[in-house]
């Protein structure tokens, strides 16, 4: 099984963060995967997008033109990869900052206010934790597990106290 995800939004919002942990989970389960981030020069405030693709069979190459999953932060996001999505695909996106309308009616779509649960939840980072949850609750692309130890692997030890409170993000978004 194959499957191809776009991560977008602004910088600052985690997005390289987020394909990272999801490339390592793949790679601790023995998966073979791809990671391609790409980012504007001014960073924090600028565009962000990266594909991550976890794969059975080795992966020909990083650049994603038909994705099964696309997770967008910001409605330019959304505008520039709305069309990359495979028909039957999903879109996952927070409506907290996304309000533009979808003009496919061939995807999943799910609107989950991230921002708001993760503002609520006092830890505002955890926003993309949420949407990874229901990534992996749509498409199977890591397992709960392998999430876990991807986190071990790309944070730093310093934050290893953050994943018991990461998980119950990621379940959060699991059972939106």
């Amino acid at each position: 099984m194959t499957t191809e995800v776009i991560i977008a939004g602004f910088g600052g919002q985690g997005i390289q963060s987020m394909g990272k942990i999801l490339a390592a989970a793949g790679m601790l389960m023995d998966k073979q995967v791809s990671w391609l981030p790409s980012y504007g020069p001014e960073m924090r405030g600028g565009t962000s997008n990266c594909h991550v693709i976890v794969s059975d069979e080795p992966v020909g190459s990083p650049i994603i033109n038909v994705c099964n999953a696309l997770i967008v932060m910001n409605g330019p996001s959304l505008e520039k990869f709305e069309r990359y999505v495979a028909p039957g695909g999903c879109i996952i996106l927070d409506s907290t900052l996304v309000h533009n309308e979808i003009s496919r009616t061939d995807v999943k779509v799910f609107r989950i206010p991230v921002t708001e649960m993760a503002l609520e939840a006092g830890i505002p980072s955890f926003a993309g934790i949420i949407l990874l949850g229901k990534l992996i609750a749509e498409t199977n692309i890591v397992s709960m597990e392998g999430f876990e130890a991807g986190l071990k692997y790309v944070l730093p030890e310093k934050k290893h106290d953050l994943i018991p409170a990461e998980m119950e993000a990621l379940k959060n978004g699991i059972n939106y």
